[in-house]
């Protein structure tokens, strides 16, 4: 009677091996598949801006449907930094310089506002575009990490995607 408790503790474990590691592991999988998706449509998403010259409604919806087919929700940030048309000019005697190169930016919002109602957002080269995604929420393997390293406070199960780049021609 003495190794019933060494039993029961013994089930316990075996039990942890056979069925909690392989579904962490498993759910572990799905998220760095899930990352490598999120980051390869952040990725295609820029370039073809980038390449363009031209943000539409049409493109931004392709990109959320694409993050939407992991079966996850997520949050997305557009920032445009504009190149200013008008740079300074500096007179020094018989010298003319003109100044530095002036951006201005343009965060998520006010770019969705000027592409709504089939708008399109032209850029020109020298322009810079950067998206950053994050997942809303947990995941199942987000999920057993907090479980797990919940002293430790470990957050490496967030999905993300980030891209930038500077436009490379001038939309007509």
């Amino acid at each position: 009677m003495n190794d019933s408790p060494v039993i029961i503790i013994a089930i316990f474990l075996a039990a942890i091996l056979m069925f909690v590691f392989p579904l962490m592991t498993m759910a572990d999988k799905k998220d760095d598949v899930t990352q490598l998706q999120v980051q390869t449509a952040t990725t295609e998403f820029t370039n073809e801006i980038r390449t363009s010259g031209t943000l539409t409604q049409l493109k931004v919806d392709n990109f959320v449907e694409t993050l939407a087919s992991t079966g996850n929700a997520y949050d997305f940030d557009i920032t445009l930094q504009i190149l200013d048309e008008n740079p300074e000019k500096k007179s020094n005697g018989a010298q003319v310089t003109i100044g530095d190169n002036v951006y201005y930016v343009m965060y998520t919002t006010q770019v969705l506002d000027a592409i709504k109602d089939g708008g399109t957002l032209k850029l020109k080269e020298g322009d810079i575009v950067s998206v950053a995604v994050k997942i809303k929420g947990d995941t199942i393997a987000g999920q057993f990490k907090k479980f797990i390293f919940r002293i430790t406070g470990d957050n490496s199960a967030v999905i993300v995607g980030e891209e930038s780049g500077i436009c490379t021609t001038t939309a007509k």
